[in-house]
């Protein structure tokens, strides 16, 4: 049998493997270059924004700074000694210290655009003095200070000398900064989204967005947005990264260096790529039609090419494996395949007809050879049948010539009518008998003999002359005039196997020649020149063409009794 070969050698492997060099690199150089511009167009708008923060990050930080030194100077004020609780201060001198300090640091809070107030608080007096350049309305002013006025009442020990923090308070968040001298804190605030405000008027797409984060990446404003978009502000780069659940933004921060946060930009990337080239953005088209039409390419192939290919494979492979009645279906195909379905077919048919031809011709053969086997034994038998009368003849015994003579009659009536392939077992035991007795007329007193069949397996089919045979091969190695032998004939079925016949033929000789015995157990031929033992090979014969391999023959010698044959064969009833 052809060994079958590994799929990549198959055609339609070879021809798939061919598409995929021809239109693969080509796909392959599209995909890398428009990757190739989409990242270098990343890249320019990153550093373009970068730099952007980095220009305006250091605009607050420096703005800082300046209010930091304006307040320390504040915090040096003579003034100041009036509103220390330390200090016994008539109140007319605290009003009018307070309301120098105030015309002092209104005007010079305009310069410092990035700030909201300027304030001073007395913890003695609970009094704040501020700037009020800050929030929309009266109402947002007044809010404002209160909850500043609340902190300072409170706990400001919390926050650092000198330094920016972060305070979040009831509706917003806060840059703060403090100095203190004695009872009085003098400092400046600045509200978060006053920082972002500039950058709402930068065009960062439909939905960009730019706001401030602390500085372990937690959002402070626009914390809804990040929230719902499912974007990690964290960066573990110095220029930016992608993030996003439900559109992809490029990420870039930049790190105040004088309070602990940082601003954070959001662009989308639609945005980014709609500023593509347009030769790059015609790349990106020219790929994705290339996959298109690779993938329309291979739905024609399978169609036209593939499907007939495996059609015709398939059916090749059943009519290997036996199945003649195989045929491809008339599908509307290419006229080469056409072709090739209708030769298929006419081959099928040709092989099936042809196999049933060869079975025939198998069976007469099987016939004719089982015809020929049973027309052996007669003439076999003929020419010992005359010798026997002959012998009677010779000693004038009429009255065993009379009952040989009926003997023999009713031994070539059974040959005679013995044209068919099985008999019963009852005709079979009743021609071995019949055949025995013959024996025993010829040899008196010289052997015996004993038939024990069944009832209900009289009626079972068997091939004919098959025990008469090889009880005539028991008379004819295991008999001599000094020693009388017995030969008895058992046709018995077992329950446990209802569908078996057992045929028992054993002498009282001695037995087999061990170098028979061993040809007979290696199913080697026993035929000599002269014919001897041709009716054990006759039998095996028979009983292979009839049976097959469900029928089996056993020689052996058991101790004490002589050659033993044991036969199993199917049960076959009479029709």
């Amino acid at each position: 049998m052809r060994r079958i070969s590994p799929f990549w050698n198959s055609l339609v492997f070879k021809l798939f493997l061919s598409i995929c060099f021809i239109i693969g690199p080509l796909i392959a150089v599209l995909i890398v270059n428009n990757h190739y511009a989409v990242d270098v167009v990343r890249n320019q708008v990153s550093q373009s924004n970068k730099n952007m923060l980095n220009i305006y990050m250091r605009q607050i930080d420096h703005d800082l700074d300046g209010v930091g030194e304006y307040v320390f100077q504040v915090s040096q004020e003579g003034d100041l000694y009036y509103l220390q609780a330390n200090r016994a201060t008539d109140y007319n001198d605290y009003v009018e210290a307070k309301l120098r300090l105030y015309q002092s640091i209104s005007p010079q809070s305009n310069f410092y655009t990035t700030i909201d107030s300027v304030f001073i608080y007395s913890r003695l007096y609970k009094d704040l003095i501020y700037t009020q350049n800050f929030g929309e309305s009266f109402i947002e002013r007044q809010a404002t200070s209160e909850e500043i006025a609340n902190l300072l009442g409170g706990n400001p020990d919390k926050f650092l000398n000198g330094q920016w923090q972060m305070w979040e308070g009831k509706d917003r968040d806060y840059l703060l900064y403090l100095i203190k001298n004695d009872d009085v804190y003098v400092g400046a605030w600045v509200d978060l989204e006053t920082l972002i405000f500039p950058f709402e008027h930068i065009d960062f797409g439909e939905s960009g967005r730019a706001l401030l984060a602390t500085s372990d990446f937690k959002p402070i404003t626009q914390k809804k947005f990040v929230l719902d978009e499912g974007i990690n502000l964290r960066s573990d780069t110095n220029t930016y990264e992608i993030s996003g659940d439900n559109d992809r933004f490029l990420v870039m921060s930049e790190q105040s260096r004088k309070a602990d946060f940082q601003l954070v930009a959001l662009i989308p990337e639609h945005t980014i790529l709609e500023k593509l080239p347009f030769i790059q953005r015609i790349s990106t088209f020219i790929s994705i039609g290339a996959v298109l039409f690779l993938l329309l390419f291979i739905f024609i192939m399978r169609k036209v090419f593939i499907l007939p290919i495996h059609r015709l494979v398939r059916a090749m492979k059943k009519l290997r494996k036996g199945d003649f009645d195989i045929r491809l279906p008339d599908a509307k195909s290419s006229s080469e395949f056409e072709l090739m379905n209708e030769s298929f077919n006419e081959m099928s048919s040709r092989i099936r007809n042809l196999k049933i031809n060869v079975y025939e011709e198998k069976l007469n053969h099987q016939k004719a050879e089982l015809h020929h086997l049973q027309l052996q034994i007669n003439p076999h038998f003929f020419l010992n049948s005359l010798n026997i009368i002959y012998n009677l003849a010779t000693v004038k015994d009429f009255r065993l010539i009379q009952e040989m003579s009926r003997s023999l009659a009713n031994y070539f009536r059974f040959m005679f009518k013995s044209n068919s392939y099985f008999v019963t077992v009852e005709d079979e035991i009743k021609h071995t008998d019949n055949y025995l007795n013959i024996q025993e007329l010829r040899f008196p007193n010289s052997f015996s003999y004993e038939l024990f069949v069944q009832e209900e397996l009289k009626k079972c089919n068997i091939p004919p002359l098959m025990i008469q045979t090889l009880v005539e091969n028991s008379i004819k190695h295991a008999f001599n005039m000094d020693d009388p032998i017995n030969i008895t004939v058992d046709v018995w079925q077992e329950i446990e196997e209802p569908d078996i016949i057992h045929i028992q033929i054993q002498d009282t000789g001695e037995g087999f020649p061990q170098e028979v015995l061993a040809k007979l157990k290696c199913n080697r031929p026993l035929v000599s020149e002269e014919g001897e033992r041709i009716g054990i090979w006759n039998v095996k014969r028979r009983l292979k063409l009839l049976y097959g391999g469900a029928a089996t023959i056993r020689f052996s010698n058991e101790q004490g009794k002589g050659a033993t044959i044991r036969i199993e064969i199917p049960v076959k009833e009479q029709y």
